[in-house]
């Protein structure tokens, strides 16, 4: 579905990815892992169109290298940032009409009942300002946002980052759920445990490249990769 190859991102002079390269099948869960400031961010944006780069970055056998990041979103990849990007000020409800896009995935539309089915929360906090949700419940609103444009491949970065560990877990099985319905992701994560427990494959960057890659029960086994490049 996804096929990244030797990825070169820059930001102004700064040259953060070195030749990284990548793919995303269809219906898979993909990690990418390693410390921070290493570039895994940073191949989000470059995927998205968000960053100046070189190389290939190909959706579904068609070239998106050198396009807007609206017209990415069109192909059919969402995107849900590290700082959730919400509307503060418009209510859930509101929010997530403006995600909304028709013709879906598979055929398949999601809704307002599939959001509040898979986070009943927000079914409660529907008419409340999405600026007063909590941590937790802003990156709910902010993944339910992104699938009401019914993507095929979805791009997370760090969404469980600063959340209570039960928040944690049903953030997982949301996105368990998300590909179980045929959409792909490609996911940034901090917490190794989370990421190897959901995840088909698995990629690990340091300085801005693709140090190793294999399945979760390869990095789990790879002592030294996960000391070097992993392990605070």
């Amino acid at each position: 579905m996804l096929e990244v190859r030797d990825l070169h991102a820059f930001y102004g002079k700064s040259h953060v990815l070195h030749g990284v390269s990548l793919d995303v099948r269809e219906g898979e869960i993909v990690s990418l892992l390693g410390r921070n400031g290493v570039g895994r961010s940073t191949t989000v944006k470059a995927i998205m169109g968000q960053v100046r780069i070189q190389g290939e970055v190909r959706f579904r056998g068609q070239s998106i290298a050198g396009m807007k990041p609206y017209e990415i979103a069109r192909r059919g990849i969402g995107c849900v940032p590290e700082d959730r990007a919400i509307f503060p000020e418009l209510t859930v409800d509101e929010n997530l009409e403006l995600g909304r896009k028709k013709n879906g995935a598979n055929g398949h539309d999601f809704t307002f009942d599939d959001a509040f089915t898979m986070f009943p929360r927000l079914r409660e906090r529907r008419d409340t300002a999405a600026g007063v949700l909590s941590g937790g419940e802003q990156q709910m609103l902010a993944l339910c946002r992104t699938l009401m444009g019914n993507p095929n491949l979805v791009l997370i970065d760090e969404p469980t980052e600063g959340l209570a560990p039960q928040v944690v877990e049903q953030v997982a099985g949301f996105l368990c759920a998300i590909r179980d319905r045929g959409v792909s992701i490609l996911l940034v994560e901090q917490k190794l445990a989370i990421a190897l427990e959901i995840s088909e494959r698995a990629y690990v960057l340091g300085h801005g490249r693709v140090v190793f890659e294999g399945t979760p029960a390869e990095i789990r086994s790879a002592a030294a990769v996960r000391k070097e490049w992993l392990e605070v």
